[in-house]
C-alpha cells in the first residue's frame, strides 16, 4: 500500500505581518485532510530548506501554536531571497529538489511569495513533466508591494498600507504643531521598487485638501526636480509645513533611481536605499527649510500590532485555498482575491495560472494618480480604503504583543549533503 503523499510549504522573499497567517491556513487545512495528506513539512529558510534537505516537521507543533501563527508577524520557518535558474542552466538544483521530494514522499508543493517566488513555483510545477516525478504545485501570493497581477490585493500589503497611512497622519500632527519654530518639511520613505502602491496608501491619511501627505512621489511618475521644489515651497507658504511620502523606487525620466546604491540584490535587482535623505538634502540646498526624515523600512512590514483585518483574513483564506486547490487536482496555479464590490467590500477566491503570474509586475494605473502626479485620485481611494479596514489585534501580555515561537524540529536527513 502506497503511503499518503506529504506536503512541503515554504516562505520566500521579504516577510510580512501576515505571511504566517497563510502558513496557518495551509497547515490547519492540511490537518483536516489527514486521509489524503500525510505530514506537512516546512522549508527552513524557504526553497533552501528543500535544497539543503532541512525540512521542519510542523506536526511536532501543537494546534495552539499553529493557530497563533495567524497573529504572529515575520516568517516563522525562515525565508530567503533565492531564485532558481532555468532547468537548462542549473539542472542539478532541480534534480536535487526531485531527490529530496522523492526521499520524503512529497507530492504537494506550496510556495508563499511574490513575483520571483511565483516564478520559482512555476518552474517547480514543470518538474513532473520534465523529470518524471509527480508533484502538485500551488503558489500562494504574498508581497507588501502589491504588485502581483490577477489578484485584487496581495497579502501583506493591506497591513503595510494601514501602518503607513496611520504613521503619516500621526507624524503630520507632530510636524504641524512645531513648524513655526522647528521642522517645516518631513519626508517618510516607504517600500516600493517599481510600483507605488504603498506610498499611494499614505494618501488615505488625507481627509481634507490641505491635509498631509501633501506630496507623494511614486515610481510610476518621473521625478521632476523643479516642479517638486515648487510644490514644496507653495505648500509651506500655504500651510506652514509640508509632509512628503516617497517610494524607495522614485526615479528620473531616464529611469535612474533617485537612490541607486550601486549594488544588486540576490534577485539581480538594483540595491536601493536613502531616497529620503536625498530628497531632504535637495530641499535644504534649494529652499533652506529645516527638515526631518524617516525610513519605515522593516517597521512597516513587521507591524502586526496594527494589521488590517481584511489583510489577515485574506492571507489565511489563501493558505486554505491553496490546499483545497491541490486536493481538487489543480496544479501550477495561484489562488487569488477577486473583488465583487467596493462598498461594502466583498471578495471571493479565484485563481490564476502561474505561467501568467511569474515575473509580471502590476503598477499603479494612471487613473489612480492625480493630474499633477503628486497625489491619488478618488478611484485610488475606493480601491485602497477596504484593504486597510478593520483591526485584528494580537494578544497582549505585560503591555507587549505575545507572538508564538515555533520549535521548528527538523526531520532526519536521508541524502548526502548538497552545496547550493
Amino acid at each position: 500500500m502506497v503511503s499518503k503523499a506529504n506536503a512541503f510549504y515554504a516562505q520566500s522573499g521579504g516577510v510580512t505581518a501576515v505571511i504566517n497567517a497563510s502558513a496557518s491556513g495551509v497547515i490547519l487545512t492540511a490537518r483536516k485532510h489527514k486521509d489524503r495528506i500525510g505530514k506537512v513539512f516546512a522549508g527552513r529558510n524557504g526553497i533552501l530548506g528543500a535544497l539543503n534537505e532541512e525540512l521542519i516537521d510542523t506536526g511536532r507543533e501543537p494546534l495552539s501554536s499553529i493557530q497563533a501563527l495567524r497573529s504572529t508577524p515575520s516568517g516563522a520557518f525562515g525565508s530567503c531571497r533565492y531564485k532558481l535558474k532555468s532547468l537548462e542552466e542549473n539542472a542539478r538544483e532541480y534534480q536535487r529538489l526531485i531527490d529530496v521530494f522523492r526521499a520524503h514522499n512529497i507530492g504537494y508543493f506550496f510556495y508563499n511569495g511574490g513575483g520571483d517566488s511565483q516564478d520559482t513555483a512555476h518552474k517547480v510545477s514543470q518538474l513532473s513533466e520534465k523529470l518524471g516525478y509527480p508533484i502538485t504545485c500551488i503558489g500562494i501570493p504574498k508581497t507588501v508591494d502589491n504588485d502581483l497581477p490577477y489578484t485584487d490585493a496581495c497579502p501583506g500589503f493591506g497591513s503595510v498600507a494601514k501602518y503607513v497611512a496611520v504613521s503619516t497622519r500621526e507624524a503630520a500632527l507632530d510636524v504641524a504643531s512645531m513648524c513655526e519654530t522647528s521642522t517645516k518639511v518631513f519626508i517618510l520613505e516607504v517600500m516600493g521598487r517599481h510600483a507605488g502602491w504603498i506610498a499611494a496608501a499614505a494618501g488615505l491619511a488625507q481627509e481634507n485638501a490641505d491635509d498631509a501627505p501633501h506630496i507623494i512621489l511614486l515610481p510610476e511618475v518621473p521625478f521632476k526636480k523643479t516642479a517638486f521644489l515648487r510644490k514644496v515651497k507653495d505648500t509651506v507658504n500655504k500651510n506652514g509645513y509640508c509632509v512628503i511620502v516617497v517610494s524607495e523606487g522614485a526615479k528620473y525620466a531616464d529611469g535612474t533611481f533617485l537612490a541607486d546604491a550601486g549594488g544588486k540584490d540576490a534577485f539581480g535587482h538594483t540595491q536601493l536605499g536613502g531616497v529620503a535623505p536625498t530628497i531632504a538634502n535637495m530641499v535644504k540646498d534649494n529652499l533652506g527649510y529645516k527638515y526631518h526624515w524617516a525610513v519605515a523600512d522593516y517597521l512597516q512590514r513587521a507591524a502586526r500590532h496594527i494589521a488590517s483585518q481584511t489583510d489577515v483574513d485574506q492571507a489565511f483564506a489563501l493558505g486554505q485555498a491553496a490546499v483545497e486547490f491541490a486536493l481538487a487536482g489543480k496544479n501550477a496555479v495561484m489562488p487569488t482575491i477577486v473583488r465583487k464590490s467596493d462598498k461594502p467590500y466583498r471578495w471571493t477566491i479565484g485563481e490564476a495560472k502561474l505561467s501568467r503570474v511569474a515575473n509580471v509586475e502590476r503598477k499603479m494605473p494612471k487613473t489612480y494618480i492625480s493630474k499633477d502626479g503628486f497625489g491619488i485620485t478618488a478611484a485610488a481611494r475606493r480601491y485602497l480604503a477596504p484593504l486597510i479596514a478593520g483591526e485584528d489585534y494580537p494578544t497582549y501580555k505585560d503591555g507587549l504583543p505575545k507572538y508564538v515561537r515555533l520549535k521548528n524540529v527538523l526531520v532526519a536527513k536521508k541524502l548526502p549533503a548538497f552545496k547550493v
